[in-house]
């Protein structure tokens, strides 16, 4: 029961870095962003290529006031991993991913006018054909959910972790 526990609160500390980074961009502090963030931050986007905000904004070549990223969603996956969400009208709409240790943020993966799907995959059990898809071998995590743009056709990807 402890170990549980010991997730959920591990969960919710991660949690609380992001929404704090997101807080923290929303005014620009810089201070605050810089202490969340390892120096060494890998960063991968998709989306179309002048929508490079939030590298534009970590990167200090934006002022806070150029995009408002206001998250409609936070979930935890796991205890390594935060994805945020949000959408401003029928023309925008991001997914970031957040990974973190030992309360830094490490990795960042920007979705951009892209619908995401997080899905976990386990190795394959010793003596299953290679082609084999069994219920226990996968399993989505998190799948986009914007309301306000279910009928806009975009992009679609999908995570593995």
């Amino acid at each position: 029961m402890e170990e549980i526990n010991a997730i959920s609160e591990h969960e919710i500390k991660n949690q609380a870095i992001v929404n704090a980074l997101y807080k923290a961009l929303a005014v620009g502090d810089t201070k605050n962003v810089a202490e969340i963030l390892a120096s060494d931050l890998e960063w991968w986007f998709h989306g179309p290529q002048n929508c490079h905000y939030m590298m534009r904004m970590l990167t200090g070549e934006a002022l806070h006031t150029e995009f408002k990223f206001e998250p409609r969603s936070v979930t935890t996956i796991g205890d390594e991993m935060v994805i945020a969400e949000g959408y401003e009208g029928a023309n925008v709409y991001w997914v970031h991913v957040w990974a973190l240790k030992d309360g830094l943020i490490t990795r960042f993966r920007e979705y951009f006018n892209t619908w995401l799907t997080v899905k976990e995959l386990r190795v394959r059990p010793v003596g299953r054909p290679l082609g084999w898809v069994g219920k226990e071998n996968r399993s989505t995590v998190w799948r986009s959910q914007p309301r306000d743009l279910f009928r806009r056709s975009l992009p679609g990807l999908m995570l593995a972790i």
